[in-house]
C-alpha cells in the first residue's frame, strides 16, 4: 500500500515539482497551501508523513509542526529558506524529524523521506502498545486516551472497551464479548451496562467513532 504525503507549501511552483517526484516515485500526494489548510488535511487524511514548508500564510510552520505533534508521532521534514542555526533549532525544538534547507535537490529530498519513513517504520514495534485512531491515542502502558493532543479521563473498563474497539476495527464487538472480556466471564448483571458505558465513552471523547449495531453490538470503523 503507497505511503501517503501531505506537502505544505504556499509556492505552487515549488507544490507541483514536489508532487510529480513523489507521485512518480508512488507515493500518494495531497497538497495544503497555508497552515490551516495543512492541519485540515493532516486530520482528514492522516498522511504517513509532512513535508511542511515555514514561511506559512495564516499559521507559520512552527506552529502548525507543534500542533501536529501534540495529536501525532507522524514524521515531519521542514522545508524552509532560512538556514540560520536560530531557525534549525527551532525546528527541531518544536520536534520535526528534519530540516531541509531552500534550494534543494529534490532527489536528495527523497533520501531524506525515504530515511525518515525507514526510522518511523523502525519504530512501529516500540510503539506496540499504542493506539492511533483519528484524533484518539489510546497507549496501554500508560493507561492514557488522548483526543486531539488533550488527556482525557476514562474509568478503567470505559478505557478496556475503547481497546477492544479499537482493536476491532470494522468487526462488531457484541455485548456477550465486551461482557467477557471486560467484566469476565462470572458477571451475571443486566446487559444494558455496556450501553450504559458506551454512551460515556461517547460523551467523553466527544468525537463520533463508535457506530450501535442494533441488537448486537458496537463497532468502530476501519480508518481510511
Amino acid at each position: 500500500m503507497p505511503k501517503t504525503i501531505l506537502v505544505i507549501e504556499d509556492e505552487g511552483s515549488i507544490r507541483n515539482i514536489i508532487k510529480a517526484f513523489l507521485e512518480d516515485a508512488g507515493y500518494t500526494v495531497i497538497l495544503a497551501a497555508d497552515g490551516l489548510e495543512g492541519m485540515e488535511q493532516f486530520r482528514k487524511y492522516r498522511p504517513d508523513l509532512v513535508l511542511l514548508d515555514l514561511m506559512l500564510p495564516k499559521t507559520d510552520g512552527f506552529a502548525v509542526c507543534e500542533i501536529l505533534r501534540k495529536e501525532s508521532h507522524v514524521p515531519i521534514i521542514m522545508l524552509t529558506a532560512l538556514d540560520d542555526d536560530a531557525s534549525q533549532m527551532k525546528g527541531f525544538d518544536a520536534l520535526a524529524d528534519d530540516y531541509i534547507t531552500k534550494p534543494f535537490s529534490m532527489p536528495v529530498v527523497m533520501k531524506h523521506i525515504e530515511a525518515v519513513l525507514r526510522r518511523a517504520e523502525q519504530g512501529v514495534a516500540a510503539e506496540s502498545n499504542v493506539i492511533r485512531y483519528k484524533e484518539i491515542t489510546l497507549d496501554t502502558d500508560c493507561f492514557t486516551v488522548l483526543v486531539g493532543g488533550e488527556r482525557i479521563s476514562l474509568t478503567t473498563r470505559e478505557f478496556e472497551i475503547l481497546k477492544l474497539l479499537l482493536e476491532n476495527q470494522d468487526r462488531v464487538v457484541t455485548r456477550e464479548k465486551l461482557l467477557d472480556d471486560v467484566w469476565g466471564y462470572d458477571y451475571f448483571g443486566d446487559e444494558k451496562i455496556v450501553n450504559t458505558h458506551i454512551k460515556n465513552i461517547r460523551k467523553k471523547l466527544g468525537v463520533d467513532c463508535i457506530e450501535t449495531i442494533r441488537g448486537v453490538g458496537y463497532k468502530i470503523a476501519k480508518e481510511n
